[in-house]
């Protein structure tokens, strides 16, 4: 069957005999999934709650590139063009996203959010709560929602009173409001640290950086090797080796910023990593940092008034706080349910994986690997296109006719 192409503003979603294979979320995962599955001659249904594909992309502060290289960023079937450089920038990302939906006829209903899933009331497939008050049957379902769903606002006492101007990094798009003001940039993962260098560069009059835990820092690419394709090598070796190793190269090539408040990390990088903890690529802060232009303070613990409470017992009274403090994927309204979550509230399994409890029920992207996390769900959507097709494939047997 030949499917419809592309992306149209807030369609009905067809209607047909068949059940289609609903995969929710029109972000990279969602896209490359889809694109598996179409390639295996399954109907894939991306439904995308925004007006357009990669919207979480979209949202991105303006300053934003890959840490990926471009040639272990692209999806299955088309690369992402030369044109967009080495290190891919957003607009980059979000035109290629667009071009790749349309370059493989996937089809994509736009202007639709599941808030539920659960099991379809005749036993077979999956039955999707959406917008609307829709009702939408599927075979299966693939849950691409994204590792980075809903900003993350730690419980700070007193926030809600606070009287400067406060904003989660989610909200940040580029340094011009914060000319000339002293900002308070709060987590030193790699969002946070490209924030207050934008900040610094924006002509900010102060910046500081609030680190609850001191980064791994590596530099971004070294002589032409990316620090990626580090990460891809060492993959699947044991933590403890890596990071034996990783240590005296951390040393070579990041200068000791003990000295302006931020210290070598005790723990190693690849046991971080796997906790979620991804390396900070240096995109200018080791020298903001070491010149003074930014400044290293102790974390939040809560605020008074106009003041930043830190934990070394400090006050701080910044014009604006931009906290860069996380994000969650909040799955627990759409799949709590089904107990296919962590305490966490990640999947328990992803990939071509499905819970033992929701067969036919699948999650993308919800990992931050240190090989890149676009490499890897390019890399898991064939096999969850496979997995899919065996999954219907057991279902249409065992369903009488």
């Amino acid at each position: 069957m030949a499917l419809s192409t592309a992306v149209s503003p807030h369609p009905e979603v067809p209607v047909q005999e068949d059940r289609p294979v609903y995969v929710i979320g029109g972000g990279p995962g969602g896209l490359a999934t889809a694109c598996a599955l179409r390639a295996r001659g399954v109907r894939a249904v991306v439904l995308e709650k925004s007006d357009g594909v990669g919207a979480s992309w979209r949202r991105h502060y303006d300053r934003l590139q890959l840490h990926t290289t471009r040639r272990l960023s692209a999806l299955p079937g088309m690369p992402i063009p030369r044109s967009s450089g080495r290190w891919v920038p957003r607009d980059g990302m979000v035109r290629y996203l667009e071009a790749y939906a349309e370059h493989h006829q996937l089809e994509i209903v736009t202007g639709v959010e599941v808030s539920r899933v659960e099991p379809a009331p005749d036993g077979s497939g999956w039955l999707l709560h959406a917008t609307g008050g829709r009702r939408l049957t599927g075979s299966a379902v693939v849950v691409a929602t994204g590792h980075n769903h809903t900003p993350r606002v730690p419980d700070w006492p007193g926030l809600a009173t606070y009287t400067g101007e406060f904003l989660h990094a989610a909200e940040y798009r580029e340094a011009g409001p914060y000319a000339g003001r002293d900002v308070l940039v709060v987590g030193a993962g790699n969002t946070g640290t490209e924030v207050a260098v934008d900040l610094v560069r924006g002509g900010a009059s102060r910046v500081r950086l609030s680190v609850r835990t001191a980064p791994h820092i590596v530099r971004r690419s070294t002589a032409g090797w990316a620090a990626q394709y580090t990460g891809v090598l060492v993959r699947r070796l044991p933590a403890g080796l890596v990071d034996l190793l990783a240590g005296p190269v951390a040393r070579l090539g990041v200068p000791d910023l003990s000295a302006h408040g931020l210290p070598r990390p005790g723990r190693g990088l690849y046991r971080r990593a796997k906790e979620g903890s991804i390396p900070v690529q240096d995109a200018g802060l080791v020298e903001a940092v070491r010149k003074g232009r930014i400044e290293i303070v102790a974390a939040v613990e809560g605020f008074e008034g106009a003041e930043a409470v830190l934990a070394d017992g400090s006050r701080t009274a910044p014009e604006a706080v931009i906290a860069a403090t996380g994000y969650v994927p909040a799955l627990d309204g759409l799949v709590g349910h089904l107990d296919v979550l962590d305490a966490r509230g990640r999947p328990l399994v992803h990939g071509a994986r499905a819970p033992h409890t929701a067969p036919g029920l699948y999650f993308t992207g919800f990992t931050n690997p240190i090989s890149g996390t676009l490499r890897e769900l390019a890399r898991e959507a064939r096999p969850i296109a496979k997995a899919t097709a065996r999954h219907l494939t057991r279902t249409r047997t065992r369903t009488p006719h």
